[in-house]
């Protein structure tokens, strides 16, 4: 069932939900997965992304999402001003990204502090997006939960030991991913819930010895 959300489209500024409502939720959705402020970026822009950016506005509204705005903020329109002052520097190339939605742009961005991450994700209408890829992992996410993000070493219990620190805060996993490259090697999860990740839960997964990463990304 669609909900009005669906069929009205976000609070935003225009002209598309496409292309400027869901590429802002791209963007800041990069901001949040890479959990720190973003100093460089390049995005790859694949199908009608790349033959439309300009014209729709997709630059403006990834590069807003990168520092952090909202679909409704009004300085989207001239966002590009602000990219000396927020000390961002960012480049937009058209790219074949193979069998992906013609709404997809990979975004490549590093923190401050030097940390990298790559994601790749598509617009699919009335301003939803889905996160396809995060460091080359395949991933399904939409940024309408709570999400706990891990990438820890790939071997048994691991799931359950966070499972089990969800449970003794009582917080509820509405979805759970679990993808890997290799065996036995690092393997990205990611839990949806119902309630907030707070700190305390985050340090308690953080101090498993076999996570190398653990991540909080609040809803869009």
């Amino acid at each position: 069932m669609r909900g009005v959300f669906d069929i009205v489209g976000p609070i935003m500024i225009g002209p598309s939900s496409s292309h400027t409502a869901g590429a802002v939720r791209l963007g800041r959705m990069a901001r949040l997965i890479l959990g720190e402020k973003p100093e460089k970026a390049t995005v790859y822009l694949h199908g009608s992304f790349a033959l439309t950016h300009k014209g729709h506005g997709t630059d403006k509204a990834i590069t807003a999402g990168l520092l952090g705005m909202e679909t409704d903020d009004e300085r989207i329109r001239d966002v590009f001003e602000l990219l000396q002052k927020e000390g961002l520097a960012i480049e937009f190339i058209s790219a074949d990204l193979g069998n992906a939605h013609p709404n997809t742009a990979k975004i490549v961005v590093t923190s401050t502090s030097g940390t990298q991450v790559k994601v790749t994700g598509t617009s699919i209408g009335g301003g939803n997006i889905i996160i396809t890829e995060i460091n080359d992992y395949s991933v399904e996410l939409n940024g309408n939960y709570h999400t706990l993000l891990t990438i820890h070493e790939d071997k048994p219990g691991i799931v359950a030991i966070v499972s089990h620190i969800l449970a003794q805060h009582k917080i509820n996993i509405a979805f759970m991913r679990v993808s890997r490259q290799t065996r036995g090697e690092q393997a990205l999860m990611i839990l949806e819930t119902d309630q907030d990740i707070t700190e305390k839960v985050l340090d308690s997964v953080r101090n498993i010895d076999a996570i190398k990463v653990a991540l909080a990304i609040p809803p869009l």
